[in-house]
């Protein structure tokens, strides 16, 4: 497995590419987007992490470019900013999921080996996904969250099923988001003792 890391901070990149070696993965750096996108249209890669915040091109406008030319490849972006807006705008232009800073190896490999297992399965569902990767949802990611909440009897919060399933909160809540507009799941408020109520949702079975 090669992978590519375009990170304009050296230490994140040396860490980042220790990683890969612990894994026995290769690697390949870039300091920033622009120089990522070069290197990933003349090389061949498995998976890319790809900062947010970098000068010259950030990651949005690169994750952005390597959909023009790469539809299937798994893009994990890499950030300290959890809020969802700025997740959905990733998601929107094809990122596939977060690993959030400080990134942890056990993490990072585990969450690897997934998106390389789903575009696995997406090569071989090529055309059927060409209309969800649209909307920046993929069919496999869909049905692995579908899936879990099928089995759970009770209804369940989106950092359970993120933890159960091994995609980052952001990623997670978007698919729910999906599935609620589509009527395949419900949202049930749950009253805590202390703090605020609570959302947690379940699968629909009319």
């Amino acid at each position: 497995m090669n992978i590519l890391i375009i990170d304009n901070d050296e230490s994140l990149r040396y860490m980042l590419t220790e990683f890969c070696n612990h894994a026995g993965w290769e690697s390949d750096t870039a300091i920033n987007g622009r120089e990522g996108v070069e290197k990933f249209r003349h090389g061949e890669f498995d998976v890319i992490l790809v900062d947010y915040h970098m000068p010259e091109m950030d990651g949005l406008q690169t994750v952005k470019e390597i959909r023009k030319q790469n539809q299937q490849i798994p893009i994990l972006v890499l950030t300290v900013d959890e809020r969802q807006e700025v997740a959905d705008r990733f998601l929107e232009e094809g990122a596939t999921d977060f690993a959030l800073k400080p990134v942890k190896a056990p993490d990072l490999i585990s969450r690897v080996q997934l998106h390389v297992q789903l575009a696995n399965m997406r090569s071989a569902h090529e055309e059927s996904e060409e209309v969800y990767t649209a909307k920046g949802i993929s069919k496999n990611t869909l049905q692995i969250i579908a899936d879990h909440l099928k089995k759970e009897e009770e209804p369940v919060s989106v950092d359970i099923i993120s933890k159960n399933i091994g995609l980052a909160y952001p990623t997670v809540y978007r698919y729910l988001m999906h599935l609620l507009e589509e009527g395949q799941v419900k949202q049930v408020i749950s009253h805590q003792k202390i703090g605020r109520p609570k959302k947690l949702y379940k699968w629909y079975t009319k």
